[in-house]
């Protein structure tokens, strides 16, 4: 794992592994915490002209910080960074778990971070796709997949001569590579987890074959902090999925690939990135938009609630440790709250 800027420094190098270790952080949750102290050692690591130093001694630097100087250094996050409250609140999480090391490490007696404010976090509303809106999404991997079917029949059909031959050859392949996979059937089972389970994009990267328990009709996914959880998978996601494990993972699958269920087309996990964008993609074809893999996990929190699920069962499956994280989603079943405004309201 490699931060741009960041210092190579036994103290980080130290620090990194109780993140680990110890913490049990994910790799991007690490990753996270590794941009922010080189963010706090960029601003304050400056010699007396204000220049950025050659060289930072960071033990010696952070043991040497002042309450006043994070204090400065938080609200330059807002100011010159214009970074939300949500990005400073994580921002402090990660200069106070350092501080409570040098603590425990007894390089420090006291933590200068102890008297650090922690900024309001507005509440955002996510975004949330309707049933039938997710209805298009599901099926749009499938419709693309039968649309260029029959554009590579229609080719065949009109091309004539050696030229129209290998056009349509390639045309042909296009749809289903490599070696004929039809990777909408890769696409279609991973919507469908990441809706019917409310997953993570990296914990539907990280899922193996054998995390799936279809006699028990549940998944078991390891979430952050590689905390693991059961989650009820329902019949069309595990249709799907077993579609996908008999007729494209097969295809895809090299020595590389391991137990990953979700594969690329070169045969390696499917990486959070790739997710993204493949969400992006089947959205567009479906004529929506704004669609990121969250919005799916927002949608199954809020159709669960609008169908009658009580707040504590949604929060075991989304794997929320706080059951306030879970009560957003109380909030945006727009369609009761307009048949009780409408019901209930004299003007409504």
């Amino acid at each position: 794992m490699t931060i741009p800027n960041l210092p190579s420094d036994p103290f980080l190098a130290e620090f990194k592994s109780f993140l680990r270790v110890e913490c049990g952080l994910s790799d991007n949750t690490l990753q996270g915490y590794l941009r922010d102290l080189r963010d706090l050692i960029n601003d304050l690591g400056k010699n007396p002209d204000g220049e950025k130093a050659a060289t930072v001694d960071v033990l010696k630097l952070f043991t040497s910080i002042t309450p006043r100087q994070l204090s400065e250094h938080v609200g330059r996050l807002k100011t010159d960074k214009n970074l939300t409250g949500s990005s400073v609140i994580r921002h402090l999480a990660t200069i106070r778990v350092l501080y409570r090391y040098l603590v425990s490490t007894q390089r420090l007696k006291k933590s200068p971070a102890d008297l650090l404010e922690r900024p309001t976090r507005w509440k955002k509303l996510p975004n949330v796709l309707t049933p039938g809106q997710m209805k298009k999404l599901l099926e749009a991997p499938g419709q693309a997949a039968e649309a260029a079917a029959v554009e590579v029949k229609i080719l065949k059909a009109s091309n004539a001569g050696e030229e129209g031959a290998k056009a349509s050859s390639t045309r042909s392949k296009s749809p289903r590579t490599p070696a004929g996979a039809p990777l909408h059937l890769r696409d279609r089972a991973m919507l469908e987890l990441l809706y019917a389970c409310g997953l993570r994009a990296t914990e539907v990267c990280t899922l193996r074959i054998d995390d799936l328990k279809p006699t028990l009709g549940v998944i078991i996914v390891t979430g952050k902090g590689n905390k693991q959880r059961m989650v009820p998978i329902g019949k069309p996601a595990q249709r799907a999925v077993e579609e996908y494990l008999k007729r494209c993972r097969p295809m895809l699958a090299r020595a590389k690939s391991g137990e990953t269920l979700l594969l690329s087309r070169s045969g390696r996990p499917l990486e959070r990135v790739a997710v993204w964008q493949l969400v992006k993609k089947n959205a567009k074809a479906a004529g929506l938009s704004k669609v990121h893999p969250h919005a799916l996990r927002h949608s199954f929190a809020t159709h669960l609630l609008s169908g009658g699920a009580d707040l504590r069962v949604v929060q075991e499956p989304l794997g929320h440790a706080d059951i306030g994280t879970t009560e957003i989603y109380t909030h945006v079943d727009r369609t009761h709250l307009k048949d009780v405004h409408r019901k209930f309201h004299p003007r409504g």
